[in-house]
């Protein structure tokens, strides 16, 4: 009798899938121990990572930044394969704090003595949420900073109950102690005497919070959260970030996934191979016989794991109709798909859903749980007459700024009725680098989901409209330095708004949201959920009634792996690398591959 190797299937050729063919590949191949090969549902490889091109610019449309350098694999594999360095113009993202210009509606320039005591405030708050703050000397102000965040955090954890202590709830609450800190004593109004004359309408309360908003849209951002009040306070605490410097790939994201794809052969990722069923054996499931269909050879499994050596106990459909059975598969799809495929089984539904039978109760509730949001990125090309204006007016002929926005209320009457409402929640549009044609704007939740439906003409229009009403002032007009221009009324402007009107002559976005391969950005840990639930989501299939990975005669037929499988470093690509490895490496020790698992 004929001894098969053991087959793996790994779902999912971006980050996590292609590590672990990269791992179990490399590690194996001289002793060609397994049948592997990758199947992706899409017509490329790199799942979240999509290098493109724009304006003659190399850009993402995905993962875009190396988070932190110190200690990073991305950042191993980028400078072993000389992907730090390029010639062609990248997405740098070069510009630096001090190079910032915070503009609030109705074309109000900030003075570093508005925005910075807000900035610093809100990036003490984050840093008391993540653990990071401790109690130093006065000499920096630290104390005071962590004395308004230990407040900010007993408030709102009062306020807060048994229901999860979200980090927006625990933000606000720190900006109240703050203004609660700076009052004037003896008075209930705040102090405005700074601003009067030279904001309009603004006064320096609303400016305020209009600069902690702007942050917060920020964060937003980096979370996926679309609603910071759903993001939960504990876990931040949890999250890992590597240390230093923050930096993109020159040559591109996809250089890394190239690189790991580099050592298959030829054949093994079979590209637009979308798997609609995944059929697994749960322990101690009742079957007195099960037809395996392979390529027209049938197999027996008799009596719910007795079985003949040639059959194998997971069996993936494809959208095509045809199939392959396995030994183990890696299910590297994104926490949105999962999510779909649980909602598709809640209906009722038995045939609908991705997991026949469904998955165990506490992978279900742990994949409900988990917070799984949008995030879309914009760019967009000056058009050639602007770009020319831009050089000429631009203060120091530095090009475009490395614009920050502070707006209104969406409910205020202060508020520019044109600025559409998915641009309020937008708090950044940067040049890709210094003097760079092409613009970047980041989107998140509602406002991310948005942009997808929306025309190119619809953008364009809308963004026009806002950078135009924001930029119509002193720093588009050389020689003028005074930001005394403006009365707040930007209506009433409408001849200097034409004579600076910003132009965009194309726009490039993504559509990770509405993408059925993706349903989503990245994943956060909600309110409700915890590092546990990422715990949750890293276990095999199926498990013994103790939920540990099941001794059985068929054990981890279902692997999972992705960046929501990773308690400490989540949402990354990082995340999804280390979680590729550790699968690859679970294999590999359950095939007692001695001595070759352990990196």
């Amino acid at each position: 009798m004929v001894v098969k190797k053991p087959r793996i299937v790994i779902i999912g050729a971006g980050m996590a899938g292609l590590t672990a063919a990269n791992k179990l590949y490399t590690a194996t191949a001289s002793k060609d121990l397994f049948e592997l090969c990758v199947v992706e549902g899409g017509t490329r490889i790199g799942g979240r990572i999509n290098t493109s091109e724009f304006g003659g610019d190399r850009i993402e449309m995905g993962a875009t930044w190396i988070h932190g350098i110190g200690g990073s694999p991305i950042h191993k594999i980028a400078q072993e394969i000389h992907s730090l360095h390029s010639d062609q113009p990248w997405e740098c993202m070069d510009g630096d704090s001090e190079e910032l210009t915070t503009v609030a509606e109705g074309g109000f320039q900030l003075q570093p003595s508005i925005v910075d005591p807000i900035t610093k405030l809100f990036k003490h708050l984050m840093d008391y949420s993540q653990g990071k703050m401790k109690l130093l000397t006065e000499q920096d102000n630290t104390g005071y900073y962590h004395s308004l965040a230990a407040k900010a955090f007993s408030m709102s954890k009062a306020k807060s109950g048994s229901g999860g202590l979200s980090v927006g709830s625990f933000l606000r609450e720190g900006l109240d102690a703050y203004w609660g800190s700076v009052m004037k004593k003896g008075h209930d109004d705040y102090d405005d005497d700074d601003v009067k004359g030279y904001y309009g309408n603004w006064t320096r309360k609303l400016l305020e919070e209009a600069i902690f908003a702007m942050h917060e849209n920020t964060q937003r951002t980096y979370t996926s959260a679309g609603n910071l009040m759903s993001l939960d306070y504990r876990a931040e605490s949890e999250y890992i970030m590597f240390p230093d410097e923050e930096i993109t790939i020159a040559k591109g994201y996809l250089s890394i996934i190239e690189h790991l794809a580099s050592v298959l052969p030829p054949g093994l990722v079979q590209l637009g191979r979308k798997v609609t069923k995944i059929e697994w054996q749960p322990q101690n499931q009742n079957q007195n016989q099960r037809d395996i269909d392979e390529g027209g050879r049938k197999v027996c499994v008799e009596n719910g794991g007795s079985c003949c050596s040639c059959s194998r106990p997971v069996k993936l459909h494809f959208s095509d109709g045809s199939s392959i059975s396995a030994d183990h598969v890696i299910v590297t799809v994104s926490l949105g798909v999962l999510k779909a495929a649980i909602r598709d089984h809640d209906k009722g539904d038995s045939d609908s859903g991705m997991f026949c039978p469904p998955l165990p109760p506490s992978k279900a509730e742990a994949i409900s749980r988990l917070g799984f949001g949008v995030v879309n990125k914009l760019f967009m090309q000056l058009s050639p007459t602007q770009q020319t204006q831009t050089q000429h007016h631009h203060v120091n002929h530095k090009g475009f700024p490395f614009l920050q926005m502070a707006f209104h209320s969406p409910h205020s009457e202060m508020r520019h009725k044109k600025i559409p409402w998915w641009m309020r929640r937008t708090a950044t549009l940067f040049p890709i680098y210094n003097n760079s044609t092409v613009l970047l704007s980041w989107f998140a939740g509602e406002e991310a989901l948005a942009l997808e439906s929306l025309k190119d003409e619809e953008i364009i229009n809308g963004v026009s409209t806002t950078v135009s009403s924001l930029l119509s002032h002193s720093q588009w007009q050389k020689g003028s330095d005074s930001h005394k221009l403006c009365n707040g009324n930007v209506n009433s402007s409408e001849e200097r708004y034409q004579e600076n009107e910003v132009r965009f002559s194309s726009v490039m976005k993504s559509k990770w949201g509405t993408d059925p391969l993706f349903l989503g950005s990245y994943s956060y840990v909600a309110v409700g959920s915890s590092g546990d639930d990422l715990d949750t989501m890293a276990e095999p299939l199926p498990k013994d009634s103790n939920c540990h990975p099941s001794a059985s005669s068929y054990p981890l037929q279902i692997l999972f792996a992705g960046e929501a499988t990773h308690r400490t470093h989540y949402s990354t690509t990082h995340g999804a690398y280390f979680s590729g490895l550790r699968e690859a490496n679970r294999l590999l020790q359950h095939y007692h591959c001695v001595g070759i698992y352990n990196n």
